[in-house]
């Protein structure tokens, strides 16, 4: 009986241990590993390195990912993504998503992205009232025109000087 009495305070910091450490930490893992297992062509992702760019090739362990505006392209390994971004994403395992969240975005197709030299069919025309405004813009106001003349007069004067 002392034996197991001397024994208690182990067992229950095991236990303590077991349930304050050890299992929230399994959960985490089995998270990452599903969201990392759900990666696809087309998410938006960001390595562990800091690194974030779209995922253009995956074959098996390996990701292609495209980066920059210069669209450079780089494979990582699966392991190395420590978030999904984006519209097109699976939700990040920090996040939970109920289901007639879920629903909603399953429901909506995504649109699909023309290159910037075609137009679409069915666009509207642009807004007039937006070139109007950029064109009076443009425009310069007469006390814009004097502030450069006197500037240019300053700077005359300091170079003859």
């Amino acid at each position: 009986m002392d034996q197991i009495a001397a024994l208690m305070p182990l067992i229950i910091l095991i236990f303590i241990m077991y349930f304050l450490l050890i299992r929230p930490q399994r959960k985490r893992e089995k998270a990452i590993n599903a969201m990392r297992n759900a990666l696809k062509v087309g998410d938006e992702v960001i390595t562990i390195g800091g690194i974030r760019g779209r995922i253009i090739r995956i074959k098996d362990e390996v990701l292609t990912i495209q980066v920059g505006a210069d669209k450079i392209k780089f494979d990582v390994m699966r392991w190395a993504i420590s978030s999904v971004n984006g519209k097109d994403s699976a939700p990040s395992p920090s996040k939970k998503v109920g289901k007639e969240e879920s629903a909603e975005e399953d429901s909506k197709p995504a649109p699909k992205k023309l290159p910037k030299r075609m137009k679409r069919a069915d666009a509207a025309p642009p807004d007039e009232t937006k070139t109007a405004k950029t064109a009076e813009v443009t425009k310069e106001s007469p006390a814009d025109t004097k502030t450069d003349e006197t500037e240019k007069a300053t700077v005359q004067e300091d170079s003859q000087k």
